[in-house]
């Protein structure tokens, strides 16, 4: 590194090293506020304060959902969003540099059993190096890291040619609602940064995924002389295995090294099953409902095709299923897949400066899950990176944590890599 890069490495961590209670606090603050579905309002008031206090010009509003429905790559459990608004704010560079996104969604599933929890899931409870809440580590920690990172570059004078685009967006957990709606009002860039909870890896790409319901019909009779009837849950067991089937096959085709340490890199996961009426009654229908792991590789046109002819071949199984095919149909949330290429200059970038900050190299593997970035890259003509301090292994689960450590690791990683990106006025 030059001299120049190493002193401003060192002005950005010592930066970061005073201000860690004040970053702490803001990660405690949004987390104690619940913003699941519908109740995101109170948590971006905070995040629109956060971007104003460092002058960024801040846009907050509603998406219409009139409008989003639309669109054919719209996808939400709804139609409305009142009280719920993204806040976008733009730091202008003074030109001649790389734009950037960085995205991050402020809403959070929802906190279960809270009898599974050993505190208050909105607690923000730190105990040793942890943060314990609902929507710590996805992905208001990986929010705070980017505001961090935006807030000691401001602090310590550094005027970046481009532009950094900062995003906190809704209805990620339901499909990108709130992405496709910043995408839709003009927010696009050179690249962008997502800063789910990766465990500090990078992930280059992102798998999509897709809900699907399959209704399985039987005849109905009574339990006494159930030989009279066809069991729609028996018959369920075969389109079950039969899936099952799909989902080793599609996985056999999968030889992107990228996916080496996953176990099952495209999962079809079976959520869901209800069937029956009337415990004295054979079931004459069952309803399973899942989720379909799409390919960075493939469309979701090509993973919705194969799974539609994969039932359809349920004929060779059973000869009940010749005149009575179960019924699949696509319903709810809907996540693009999306690819970068690993030699992409943002890529570069941003694991050199891994390496400067860590020391080390970092793991680069696939995405196990669906983000934003699908619908960046593909839609936003905007390639993302995903790449975050939060925790996979307890996103979604009860005394969901983040090392804070972490949170300011990822902060100084971003900081240096916005001003490679985006360049700077000497």
């Amino acid at each position: 590194m030059t001299e120049a890069i190493v002193s401003m490495k060192e002005q950005i961590h010592q930066w970061l090293d005073n201000n860690r209670e004040q970053g702490t606090k803001l990660l405690q603050k949004l987390v104690q506020l619940d913003s699941t579905q519908g109740k995101e309002r109170e948590a971006q008031k905070v995040v629109a304060e956060e971007l104003e206090k460092i002058g960024i010009k801040v846009d907050v509003w509603e998406p219409d959902g009139s409008e989003l429905v639309k669109n054919p790559y719209f996808a939400s459990s709804r139609s409305q969003f009142e009280g719920s608004p993204n806040v976008v704010g733009v730091l202008k560079g003074t030109g001649g540099g790389r734009s950037i996104i960085l995205n991050g969604h402020i809403d959070v599933v929802p906190e279960g059993d809270r009898d599974q929890w050993n505190d208050d899931p909105y607690s923000g409870k730190i105990m040793d190096g942890k943060m314990y809440g609902r929507g710590v580590t996805d992905m208001k920690g990986g929010n705070v890291s980017l505001i961090l990172a935006m807030q000691s570059l401001n602090s310590l004078g550094v005027r970046l040619k481009g532009d950094v685009i900062f995003q906190s967006v809704i209805e990620e957990e339901s499909g990108g609602a709130g992405t496709l709606a910043g995408i839709l009002k003009g927010y696009k860039a050179d690249a962008a940064i997502i800063p789910e909870p990766t465990n500090m890896k990078i992930f280059p790409k992102q798998q999509g995924s897709m809900w699907f319901r399959i209704h399985i019909k039987g005849r109905s009779a009574h339990g006494g002389t159930r030989y009279e009837g066809v069991s729609a849950i028996d018959k369920s067991t075969i389109v079950l295995n039969h899936i099952s089937q799909l989902e080793k096959k599609r996985n056999e085709r999968v030889s992107d090294p990228l996916y080496k340490n996953i176990p099952i890199p495209i999962p079809i996961n079976v959520g869901r099953i209800e069937g029956g009426d009337w415990p004295s009654s054979v079931a004459d229908l069952v309803k399973i409902e899942g989720r379909m792991g799409v390919s960075p590789e493939e469309t979701i046109k090509q993973a919705k095709k194969e799974m539609e002819d994969w039932i359809k071949s349920l004929v060779e199984k059973d000869d009940w299923f010749k005149e009575h095919p179960p019924e699949l149909e696509w319903f709810g949330a809907r996540w693009l897949p999306g690819s970068i290429d690993v030699g992409h200059e943002l890529m570069n970038t941003l694991v050199r400066n891994f390496r400067n900050v860590k020391d080390e190299d970092p793991a680069v593997e696939a995405s196990p899950w669906g983000t934003d970035g699908g619908l960046l890259t593909e839609v936003g003509t905007t390639p993302a990176i995903v790449f975050g301090p939060g925790v996979t292994e307890v996103a979604h689960f009860p005394n969901e944590y983040i090392h804070l450590d972490k949170v300011f690791e990822a902060a100084e990683i971003i900081a240096m890599t916005l001003i490679d990106w985006c360049g700077t006025e000497v």
